[in-house]
């Protein structure tokens, strides 16, 4: 039996045809969940994208891991999910990349990989070398292909075609200078394709695709699968200092710092209609694999699991990116598809209990019936995937974190009056509340019944005291049942070292 993990960088939770989007076209998604089971209610557990995909890798929370931004190292006491694995006598491969920066300690200080956060999850083997964030192999390929290559190698992901840009006043938005089949998605899975293609034995990989991450520049014909006049009005306050009065991180971010999202109506406009066409590209490409699955007659013997590593602003609250606490940032897809008889009840089934991407290493393990190792907070889904619902006792609410710490620049400590390790927040959030902590800022509390854009922040409102109270005890409780397990589940004494595993609260399927 077969893993083909997927991951599509900053991909919006609502953004599939399957849950009624207005724009994106996302057939073959579509059509896996059909197959399978869409979580609805799926999310992040950190911004930007290491911190994430940590939580995603080890199923810890950051709390537990503290790989905070990017280029902080994960502790490599940790295990995660391609270590144990290999433990298991599989060899997982990566296509793409996993933004992890190594352990510094005992390293040379010279060493070249303490230069970069693009080094593979430990425990992968074959894997695609990254240098600056970008594929060298591909940038190679393209190099051979003749194209011109810039200075910085990022510049490929937005070079377009010659002429005048929509958000410049043009006819239309322009398309990337690289053609389709030789755009970076195209070519990882083609990469990922060729390699599944030479197995011999049941295998594992995980294909971890940039788009729709920014610049958001498109290749033909996504360029032009949206009309950039048909874009939606992104949900924020018809004035940007008035949102950002709300709180006062989100102020730094509107007026101090480049995550503001442009006052040009016509960029953001530009902007949606390439991230929601880089998404029907992504779709595209991975029928294309699908497909190739099915012709081997790979289709039915291998799970899939599609999700990303945080969604994307987007204009929303005057912000662009992923940071925060809105759940533009957060919220994102998940698709399982089990090709197990045990699941057959299930296919095409929605759940809509909260599911986070620390459950994700868990279910891997789960499902090759691999021992899920003490240090995960998440849980196995495949009692959702099997039985089209949470178990008894699963969690009633979402939890993330974001650290807007800057270990290279101080100016947003000093602007806010904070030290190094206060720049944090923690979000519990559940199908009517919305509560946010700061270790040293004023909280926030959304009613989302009442106000499901986030915009009226009720922690100071006299009626909403006992249930800001309420939340409040609820993140101390669930932040004290994560704690690091460390070595407190070990017992020494007569007969010796006794360990005796726990779960973190009692489940019932």
């Amino acid at each position: 039996m077969n893993i083909l993990f997927i991951t599509a960088d900053q991909w919006r939770g609502e953004c599939l045809s399957a849950l009624g989007h207005p724009h994106v076209s996302t057939p073959h998604l579509d059509a896996l969940a059909r197959e399978g089971v869409l979580f609805r209610d799926h999310y992040a557990q950190a911004t930007p994208c290491a911190p994430s995909r940590s939580s995603m890798h080890t199923g810890m929370y950051m709390l537990n891991h503290r790989c905070v931004v990017n280029g902080a190292p994960l502790d490599r006491r940790f295990t995660n999910w391609a270590v144990e694995l290999r433990a298991a006598g599989f060899d997982p491969s990566l296509f793409g990349y996993t933004d992890s920066a190594i352990d510094p300690r005992g390293l040379d200080p010279e060493d070249p990989r303490l230069r970069h956060y693009s080094e593979p999850l430990p425990g992968i083997g074959l894997y695609t070398p990254m240098r600056d964030e970008v594929s060298t192999e591909w940038v190679e390929y393209l190099r051979q292909k003749g194209y011109p290559l810039p200075e910085r190698p990022w510049s490929l992901y937005s070079i377009t075609r010659e002429g005048t840009d929509w958000a410049d006043g043009g006819d239309a938005v322009l398309p990337l200078a690289i053609e389709r089949e030789d755009h970076e998605t195209h070519y990882m899975v083609d990469r990922c394709i060729d390699w599944i293609d030479a197995q011999q034995a049941p295998w594992i990989t995980h294909l971890s695709l940039l788009r729709p991450h920014p610049p958001f520049a498109a290749p033909e014909p996504y360029n032009s699968h949206h009309d950039p006049r048909a874009m939606p009005e992104p949900a924020r306050r018809d004035c940007a200092d008035e949102e950002a009065r709300q709180h006062p991180l989100l102020d730094y971010f509107i007026n101090h710092s480049r995550f503001r999202a442009p006052d040009s109506r016509r960029q953001t406009q530009q902007d949606m209609a390439n991230y929601f066409g880089l998404i029907d590209e992504v779709d595209d490409n991975l029928g294309r694999l699908f497909e190739r699955l099915r012709q081997t007659g790979q289709w039915e013997s291998t799970l899939i699991i599609f999700t990303s590593d945080h969604g994307e602003q987007l204009g929303d609250h005057w912000l662009m990116s992923k940071l925060g606490y809105f759940d533009e940032s957060y919220h994102i897809p998940l698709i399982i598809r089990d090709p197990r008889a045990e699941a057959d009840a299930t296919r095409g089934r929605e759940v809509t209990g909260f599911s986070e991407n620390v459950d994700l290493m868990p279910t891997m393990l789960d499902w090759l019936g691999i021992e899920i190792p003490g240090q995960c907070d998440g849980f196995s889904l495949l009692p959702a995937v099997r039985g089209g619902r949470m178990p008894s006792g699963w969690r009633e609410e979402a939890h993330w974190e974001c650290d807007f710490r800057n270990v290279r620049d101080d100016s947003l400590e000093r602007h806010l009056g904070l030290t190094l390790h206060q720049c944090g927040l923690s979000v519990i959030r559940d199908h009517d509340y919305k509560y946010v902590h700061f270790s040293a800022l004023p909280p926030l509390f959304f009613d989302l019944q009442q106000d499901p854009g986030e915009f009226v922040n009720l922690a100071e409102d006299p009626r909403y005291q006992s249930r800001v109270l309420e939340y409040a005890q609820k993140m101390l409780s669930w932040k004290m049942n994560h704690n690091d397990r460390g070595l407190s589940e070990t017992m020494l004494g007569e007969g010796g070292a006794v360990t005796r595993r726990s779960p973190l609260r009692k489940m019932a399927s």
